[in-house]
């Protein structure tokens, strides 16, 4: 049985820089032409940690970083949870994103601390916890699925 398989025992297999270098290779879109606009930051057994930078073009009136922007770093979380623990395979995809916004972003660092709660060989249910401001109060709160392709044989 793969060990990532076994109740809790969620092993990353792949570090936070060479999860960047894939994204920047197979998914460029994700940085939004800069690769640090949204970035892996930590991995850890379940766990990984993605970071925005969030300045003028992911801001709404009032300096309020954007509802999509929020979004999207919890999407990434999610792919970066499931890369990190599956490895390098590009078409994982979400199924699903529920997202709870809490309480106003402001312009600058924006963080998703994204949990695995469930991986399997066909699905990841994972939540992010988004904070941001002086005191990293949460923002937002979201929960998502995420499909994995079937393991190829002889891969």
């Amino acid at each position: 049985m793969d060990q990532r398989q076994l109740p809790g025992a969620y092993v990353p297999v792949m570090g936070a820089e060479e999860v960047n270098r894939f994204l920047r290779e197979v998914f460029p879109q994700a940085c939004g032409g800069d690769p640090q606009e949204y970035r892996a930051t930590d991995i850890r057994p379940g766990c990984c940690t993605v970071r925005l930078d969030a300045g003028f073009k992911h801001l709404r009136p009032g300096n309020t970083v954007s509802g999509p922007s929020l979004f999207a770093l919890a999407d990434i979380g999610g792919y970066v949870c499931a890369l990190s623990h599956i490895g390098p395979e590009a078409l994982a995809v979400t199924t699903n994103l529920n997202i709870n916004f809490m309480r106003k972003a402001v312009a600058g660092t924006v963080e998703g601390h994204c949990r695995i709660l469930k991986l399997g060989r066909r699905l990841m249910i994972f939540e992010a916890e988004i904070v941001a401001g002086e005191h990293s109060e949460i923002v937002a709160h979201a929960t998502g699925t995420y499909s994995i392709p079937p393991v190829r044989a002889g891969s």
